[in-house]
């Protein structure tokens, strides 16, 4: 956050972004976000008291401890006051209350792999400005990084928007365009990747976004060790830190390099593959993590050093599971969110998906879900987000991850805290975001239903607050009808 933002909140400035995460008050702030919101944004809203109660819910606050039943949380402003058991909470006079009995409350999700654009089968990539921000909102993503960008400038426009109260949407942290190395893979870049060439080059270009407000570097597939251990080192010199999908460089290289995260989980991991040359990316890997036996001791080596370095991990299962002949039915929410044309695109790719001879990538989907449970058993922090691609939508992927976590093994309040507070750990903001605790950012999730005793109550949102708003999902999700993969 730079020096001039800084000042601005200390002379009263009223960015909304910059208030919710500095102003612990929440009072005189949050007033004025409420005043500086636009007519659109306002039309959206559905619960805007200055104090709100939330009465008699099912509570998963996201530390991933069991779920509490008969709670309450009142929100003062853009903060959450107080927690705990209804026949306990005072609720201050004048609240706007709200009995949710049946409803599970939990964190704002917040999704650490979650693009602006949309990627879809012919290939090509569409840029989401107005349907992205709305579907995340409206499906409880109430943070977003923009783990890859391939129109930088409208991500950081979209930002500014946003926390001007201009236009709704998730908070929003930076990543820079994909950096890759010089190599074979032209299609990278004609999606707009940057081919680093020599440390001079690479440290330009840290230094370049740094100033431009990216707090994220990504890197991709193609890219030499030697590129990413300078670009690590001169992003952490400029305070800001690297994530990558990887190929080319194993995860036990780039955490010995410094990386501070890892995209995709085992299914980016190609240092399983014997076959595999230095700095180049095996076109067999994945057919190697196919028959990979877990109990492989070369699996828990890499776990026991990415844990031991801190190296998180994000889950991207809902696009994983896109590409197997697992592959669900669009649902109608799906199918009204998506163009025709990308609907009839995606309804070929999967009938392709589904009549291949393809048992391989069932086998690697499930040793994914393996990993990503020996890594969280192990001590890593696990975070999720939906990397919005062929069926994966904006928002509907990150309650879809979710929903396989739970499938996967892990219990209900843990996948909750996958998909919030270590999102918001990662990103460096958990003081503010991630957790339903007093003090907190009021950024929570309002589910009709019980998530614990059925994972997919998680689709039925019926209100989502972010900086103590109460966004209706609805009007959200009806605004962007036919809308993603064009607008």
């Amino acid at each position: 956050m730079g020096r001039e933002v800084r000042k601005g909140v200390r002379e009263g400035a009223w960015i909304l972004a910059v208030a919710a995460i500095l102003c612990f008050g929440g009072g005189d702030a949050a007033a004025q976000e409420r005043d500086a919101l636009s007519d659109e944004v306002r039309s959206y809203l559905s619960v805007s008291a200055p104090v709100v109660a939330l009465e008699n819910v099912l509570l998963f606050d996201g530390t991933g401890g069991p779920a509490r039943a008969g709670q309450t949380i009142v929100i003062r402003g853009n903060r959450i006051e107080s927690v705990g058991a209804s026949d306990e909470v005072d609720i201050p006079s004048g609240a706007e209350r709200l009995d949710l009995a049946g409803h599970s409350v939990m964190p704002g999700m917040v999704g650490l792999h979650n693009h602006m654009f949309y990627y879809q089968s012919t290939p090509r990539t569409s840029q989401m400005q107005y349907s992205g921000p709305r579907l995340y909102l409206g499906a409880g993503v109430t943070t977003v990084r923009t783990t890859g960008s391939v129109s930088p400038y409208q991500d950081i426009s979209l930002k500014g928007a946003i926390e001007r109260g201009e236009t709704p949407g998730p908070r929003i942290l930076i990543t820079a365009p994909y950096v890759i190395s010089p190599g074979p893979d032209e299609r990278l870049r004609d999606l707009g990747m940057y081919a680093i060439r020599d440390e001079a080059a690479a440290r330009r270009y840290v230094r370049y976004w740094a100033a431009e407000g990216a707090e994220w570097i990504k890197a991709y597939t193609q890219i030499t060790r030697e590129a990413l251990g300078t670009i690590i080192d001169e992003a952490h010199r400029q305070g800001m830190k690297v994530t990558a999908h990887l190929c080319s460089v194993g995860f036990r290289e780039a955490t010995a390099l410094g990386i501070d995260n890892l995209e995709h989980g085992l299914w980016a991991n190609s240092e399983y593959d014997t076959t595999r040359e230095p700095d180049t990316c095996s076109p067999n890997y994945q057919r190697t993590l196919a028959e990979l036996d877990m109990a492989d001791p070369r699996v828990a080596e890499t776990i026991g050093e990415m844990v031991a370095a801190g190296v998180a991990m994000t889950s991207t299962l809902a696009v994983a599971e896109q590409a197997t002949p697992l592959v669900p039915d669009l649902a109608d929410r799906d199918l009204e969110a998506l163009p025709d044309h990308v609907v009839e695109a995606e309804m070929e790719r999967r009938t392709i998906f589904r009549t291949t001879e393809l048992p391989w990538m069932i086998d690697m989907f499930e040793n994914m879900l393996e990993f990503e449970l020996a890594f969280v058993e192990a001590g890593g922090v696990l975070a999720a987000g939906v990397d919005p691609a062929w069926g994966a939508l904006p928002g509907y992927g990150d309650q879809r991850n979710f929903e396989i976590l739970v499938e996967a093994g892990f219990e209900a309040a843990a996948a909750v805290r996958i998909v919030s507070a270590n999102g918001a750990k990662v990103l460096g903001i958990a003081d503010d975001v991630g957790t339903v605790e007093a003090g907190k950012l009021a950024d929570l999730i309002v589910i009709e239903g019980d998530i614990d005793l059925r994972p997919s109550d998680i689709r039925n949102v019926r209100l989502v607050f972010k900086d103590g708003l109460g966004y209706d999902p609805d009007k959200l999700t009806a605004a962007v009808a036919g809308q993603v993969g064009v607008r």
